[in-house]
């Protein structure tokens, strides 16, 4: 069983991806307009976007984490870091190294990000129809 204790880790992990994103952003709006031509651009700025989305959505699943059982919600907090790691990971490779074989690991970082939303709906409902039982 899961203790209550990973939502201080996912409060954590999404300010540190937040964070990152942020300054992911300004070093993308500032220093690479420049180096990168627009397309490769285009593949950071998607990097930054979705790794913001999915800190926020670490920042929610700490709080769901907190407010209802630690197990129901700690596999969609995985899912994000892990989706953030491949997915925005590989983006930020590509764009600023040109190796496109890292390509081949955005698909799995966006299974990460899909298969954490759908758990984390799955995990809500869950919690709806047993609180609506209970009331």
């Amino acid at each position: 069983m899961i203790s209550r204790s990973r939502s201080p880790l996912f409060f954590l992990l999404g300010g540190i991806a937040a964070g990152i994103g942020v300054a992911a952003g300004a070093f993308g709006a500032h220093s690479l307009k420049g180096m990168l031509d627009v397309s490769m651009l285009a593949v950071f700025e998607t990097a930054v976007r979705y790794q913001m989305y999915h800190a926020l959505g670490l920042c929610i699943v700490a709080w769901a984490v907190d407010r209802y059982a630690a197990e129901r919600f700690s596999i969609v907090g995985w899912c994000f870091a892990a989706g953030i790691l491949l997915f925005s990971g590989s983006l930020y490779g590509v764009a600023l190294t040109g190796a496109r074989w890292l390509g081949a690991l955005t698909p799995l970082g966006g299974a990460a990000f899909i298969t954490g939303w759908i758990l984390f709906a799955w995990r809500s409902r869950q919690i709806l129809k047993r609180e609506s039982a209970g009331a």
